[in-house]
């Protein structure tokens, strides 16, 4: 017993020893943990991203955007004669049409789209559905719709359509807002990418306010985001973490990666009710051409701040003239709501109806002055500044003979398109589908180099070679397609 109690006694002291050699180890070799004011500075050093980072749910969020979204089948007949042919040197071998050649086919396209409301109301972009003769919408249990469209416009690109047969409770998404969206934010895009129904792809929004030239630059206000978008998901969603649209997938930049553009959902809760109403949408227009205020502008023109727009030209018999304005003045109010930029003042003078009756406060010779201006209606006539309005109506007329809108290529085409300095020539913005153009297999995106063995510098030469060519005759384009990443000849067979 008593050789029990002294082995116990035994273990205990070595015990406890082998603790206080190992606490004065530990602290000679500096691997005890500092505490109290050490520990405070290390956190005070700490990034706030590092303490607080939670990484979202994007699960979650997939489940609740996913349900709402849908594949947008397009079908429009075409006699065989009206579509591209698949070689583009085939008037050296063609034969004669025949009858099978003028009978309608189906041509088949898809796009994205999401339901907006339980009855079936569904955005998608307008370049999806312009000139559908059919629409199907696709769910993702695999469930179709036939769709009609309900309204476009395509100054913005965007269409409102809606199932024609539904049991009145399609899952939805909410609309955001786009205003308060930050670079930087997550954000995840739905939709069709290359016919892989809804897929869903996450990233941040790379920046805002980006103008392409795609449609009418006007009203290009573009979010760009890295989250991967690609042909078929025009016209999906791209939320936010709260599952919100924030944005409609429009657009991308084939020659880069990860460069996606949506148009902000605060553009489309301006026209979703005119697209109701009227199937359109009728735009106020002042008929004046306006710069943003730079510093040279503003010390040039002595004006306190950079806010408003300054006033470069005024289009004769329009409003802006009628009530008084010149060149020269700072429009830095409409109805006492604040002009920041020019960006403003289009947003605030389209959503009000022709018509209507407003005063503008304007800064003239350092002096704030008032003038009531009654809007005119804006449309592609007075949409165009005062030197293209200039042009003759020849030159409208060369244009209307190949069916394509043209515009030079500057170094924000080139930043866009991925093109070096050393490409000279005019960017296809606009194709018409019945064109001897469109007819020929060419896009909106690719760029006309040479007209006739001549090079294209400008619209003025690409107009001047249309001209020349008779009536039957062929205009021969040289072509670079900056998203395939070749040059090619087309050969326009051009009419009166």
């Amino acid at each position: 017993m008593k050789i029990g109690t002294h082995n116990v006694l035994s273990l205990a002291v070595i015990v406890v020893a082998a603790v206080v050699f190992g606490m004065m180890l530990s602290g000679g070799l500096d691997m005890t943990q500092s505490v109290g004011a050490d520990r405070s500075d290390t956190l005070a050093q700490a990034t706030p991203a590092a303490v607080n980072f939670l990484a979202p749910d994007f699960v979650a969020l997939a489940d609740r955007v996913i349900p709402s979204v849908v594949s947008v089948r397009v079908i429009d007949f075409r006699s065989a004669k009206e579509q591209a042919p698949a070689d583009r040197f085939h008037f050296f071998f063609r034969q004669q049409p025949s009858p099978q050649d003028e009978e309608p086919r189906p041509r088949r396209s898809e796009g994205s789209g999401f339901f907006i409301t339980a009855t079936g109301e569904i955005i998608t972009n307008n370049h999806v559905v312009d000139d559908a003769d059919k629409i199907e919408v696709e769910l993702v249990d695999g469930t179709t719709y036939e769709a009609e469209v309900v309204g476009s416009d395509p100054a913005t690109d965007l269409a409102l359509i809606r199932v024609k047969k539904g049991n009145g409770e399609f899952p939805h998404l909410q609309m955001g807002d786009s205003a308060a969206l930050r670079v930087g934010e997550w954000v995840m895009a739905a939709g069709n990418p290359l016919n892989m129904d809804h897929t869903i792809t996450v990233g941040v929004v790379s920046a805002k306010g980006r103008a392409l030239g795609l449609s009418d630059r006007s009203f290009e206000n573009y979010i760009q985001t890295d989250a991967a978008i690609n042909f078929g998901n025009s016209g999906g969603p791209l939320v936010n973490l709260r599952g919100e649209v924030i944005g409609i997938n429009a657009a991308i930049n084939a020659r880069g990666q990860n460069l996606g553009f949506a148009i902000p959902v605060n553009t489309l809760a301006r026209i979703v009710p005119q697209l109701r109403e009227h199937g359109k949408v009728v735009r106020g227009y002042l008929g004046v051409t306006i710069d943003n205020i730079d510093p040279k502008a503003q010390g040039a023109f002595g004006l306190e701040s950079r806010k408003g727009a300054l006033v470069t030209s005024v289009t004769e018999d329009y409003p802006a003239e009628e009530a008084g304005l010149t060149h020269g003045d700072v429009i830095v109010g409409v109805d006492g709501q604040a002009i920041e930029d020019t960006r403003s003042l289009i947003d605030t003078v389209a959503a009000q109806p022709p018509g209507r009756s407003v005063t503008l406060d304007v800064i003239r010779d350092g002096k704030r002055q008032e003038f009531k201006v009654t809007l005119g209606e804006r449309d592609s006539e007075a949409a165009k500044s005062p030197s293209e309005q200039d042009d003759t109506d020849d030159a409208d007329a060369a244009a209307e003979r190949i069916g394509v809108a043209v515009t030079e290529v500057d170094d924000r085409i080139r930043q866009m398109t991925g093109i070096g300095e050393e490409v000279v020539g005019v960017l296809i913005t606009r194709v018409r589908p019945d064109s001897p153009a469109g007819i020929e297999g060419l896009v909106r995106g690719d760029i006309i180099l040479e007209a006739n063995g001549r090079k294209v510098k400008t619209t003025d030469d690409l107009l001047g070679e249309v001209r020349d060519v008779k009536d039957g005759g062929y205009l021969r384009l040289y072509i670079l397609s900056p998203r395939a990443g070749r040059s090619f000849f087309s050969i326009l067979e051009l009419g009166e």
